[in-house]
Parts: structure tokens; sequence; C-alpha cells
């Protein structure tokens, strides 16, 4: 499908327009060498538009701010958005990758469990990007912060139908393209929840394709501490089973109600160990009921949940697997989670 980006609707200042026409060349570059074409449109804004509908980028309007972006609710003709804006001050060369992969990835997806890109600002040095709306803050803030912001306890069968939901996303962007795309971010900070409270994969800045006729592609070392596989630690190479190590990261977040790295700390070091056999240790030695989230607990057990929790906790081990080989595919992630929601 064609890329709908037109002439700017200001006379403008030449630079915005030179600007405008060096990122339209980078992106349609890129976007042509990602998917041969085969592409989503995205609307075209100009900056005046943006500011506008962030009221000049008001600080009330900010939904997240991490070190290298700021999200703000915005209103585009009368609907409800989320506008991305980077921070050009910020390592601007890495802001000015992460910012077109989210174009160029964002603009191939169509899933209901990954934001929707809605289009951009080519304007600026750094493009700001426009998505659909999100008002439910964050799997981090329901899991982690729930108090602090008012959430209300998330239930193992609703934790389950968001494992479950983002896990089927995961596959899609494994198994749906001709080259599969490996997300590399699947943890709480970059789970959104939508207005209707359904859970969206956001955030392609590290995102890459697996070329043609390979079966692994080089990555950088960069991410969550914790989330990254140690494949990429060792060699600086990934395939799928990246995303599957994340995760299974990410479930057992869900199940014990916090960063699980704060179970594999050595005191005696000071630093923090992410290996599969620390965690089955620690369970070994205080029992499952010490790792799940207590609110889990206060819901009530019955024999039945305590093996669901139990065989949950087994599959999340079978994700992070220091082998890549061991770990089971997405597809099969999304398999084992439907089947434990549908009994739960």
């Amino acid at each position: 499908m064609g890329l709908c980006l037109g002439k700017s609707k200001s006379s403008g200042k030449a630079d915005k327009s030179t600007v405008k026409s060096m990122n339209n060349k980078v992106l349609l570059e890129k976007l042509i060498a990602s998917s041969n074409g085969n592409y989503n449109p995205i609307r075209d804004f100009s900056f005046q538009e943006l500011t506008t509908a962030t009221n000049n980028y008001d600080r009330e309007r900010i939904i997240i701010q991490e070190s290298g972006y700021i999200l703000y609710k915005g209103v585009l003709n009368a609907r409800a958005v989320s506008i991305l804006k980077f921070g050009e001050n910020y390592n601007s060369d890495n802001q000015y990758k992460f910012c077109f992969n989210n174009i160029v990835f964002g603009s191939q997806m169509s899933h209901k469990n990954i934001l929707k890109l809605i289009g951009c600002c080519l304007e600026t040095q750094i493009p700001i990007l426009v998505f659909e709306s999100i008002e439910l803050g964050t799997l981090a803030d329901r899991i982690y912060r729930r108090r602090r912001h008012n959430f209300e306890p998330l239930p193992f069968r609703n934790r389950l139908k968001v494992a479950m939901e983002l896990a089927n996303a995961v596959a899609y962007l494994h198994a749906g393209f001709a080259r599969p795309i490996i997300f590399m971010s699947a943890t709480p900070w970059r789970i959104f929840f939508d207005e209707q409270n359904v859970a969206k994969l956001f955030d392609f800045s590290l995102s890459v394709s697996i070329p043609e006729g390979e079966t692994h592609v080089d990555v950088q070392i960069a991410g969550t501490r914790g989330y990254i596989a140690p494949e990429v630690l060792l060699e600086a190479k990934c395939n799928e089973k990246y995303d599957v190590h994340s995760f299974g990261m990410l479930l057992l977040d869900l199940l014990t109600g916090q960063k699980i790295t704060s179970f594999c700390r050595d005191k005696r070091l000071g630093v923090e160990n992410y290996l599969w056999d620390l965690l089955k240790k620690y369970v070994e030695e205080n029992g499952l009921n010490e790792m799940v989230d207590p609110m889990m607990i206060e819901e009530g057990l019955c024999p039945r949940k305590e093996q669901l929790l139990q065989a949950y906790l087994d599959f999340a081990f079978k994700c992070v697997s220091e082998s890549p080989e061991e770990r089971p595919t997405m597809i099969d992630v999304a398999k084992q989670l439907r089947q434990m929601y549908l009994s739960c």
C-alpha cells in the first residue's frame, strides 16, 4: 500500500521543508528495504497540528517520560491520540534510528495487541509519531506500582489473559512476515492498556528483522537489564528465541508482581545474575508461595490452582532456558498460555 505523505500544509520555512524532504527520503528507503513496499498508509501531520493537539506539549499531558522520549496525550480532529516526541539532545543518532524503526515496523502492523501507528510529522529533525490512544497506564503500573496509581489488583486469570494475548502478538511478529521480526522489548514498561483495557505492545526502537536466507541477525547489546538473552551477551546475535527469553521473564514478573531480578541478587558480589537455574534454586529453597504475588494467594488457593501456578512457573522457566534450543517457539508459548487460561 502507498504511504500517505503529502506536502506540508504550511507554506513553511525553508528549513522545515528541507528537513521534511530529507526525512521523507530516508523513510521511503527504509520502508522499501524492510517491507518491499508492503506497508499500511500513515498520515502526515504538520508540526503545528501536533503542537496544538498537545497544548504546546503541556507537561500535564505527559503519559510517560523516559530518558529518550516523552509520550503525550493529544487530541486530533476530536479523536484522542498518543503523541511520541523523542529527545533530540539525548544521543540524537540513536534517537533518529529508534524513531524510524518505530515508523517502519509500526506501519506494517495489523494486530489488536500492538499499538497502532496513525501517522507522523517529518518536519522536525527527529520525526514526531502519532499512535492510537492509551489511557490506562503500563503493565508495570499494574503489577509493580498499582497502589500508587490506584489500580485494582490483577487476578491470576486476568494476568493469564494479558500474557496469552501478548504472546499471540509476538508470535505474529515471528510468523506473520516474510522476514521474522524480533521485538526485543517485551517488558512490562513497553506494554500499555487502552481505554478498553486491551494490552498493547509498544516501542519498536530495538526491533530487527532476520535477513532473508539467514537464521540469526547481528544485534547491539541493548535493552532492559535482566531481559537480555544470554546468547546476545555472548555473541551479539540472536533469532526469535530472544523474544521467548524476554517473554519468560515477563511471565515471571506477572507471577511475582515484582521485578524478577530482585530474586536473583547476589549481595556478596554486588551484581545481579539472571540464569534460570538461580531462579529455580530460589523456589526450591523458599517454596512457590514465597514467589507468587501475595494478592494471588489472598484470592484463595485450591489444589487445582496450585497445580496451575506450578505449571505456569515451570513453563516460564522453560522459556528462560540458557540455551535457545531448549526454549519453545512463541507459537508454542501462545498455545500453552491459551490452554492455561481456558482451564483457569
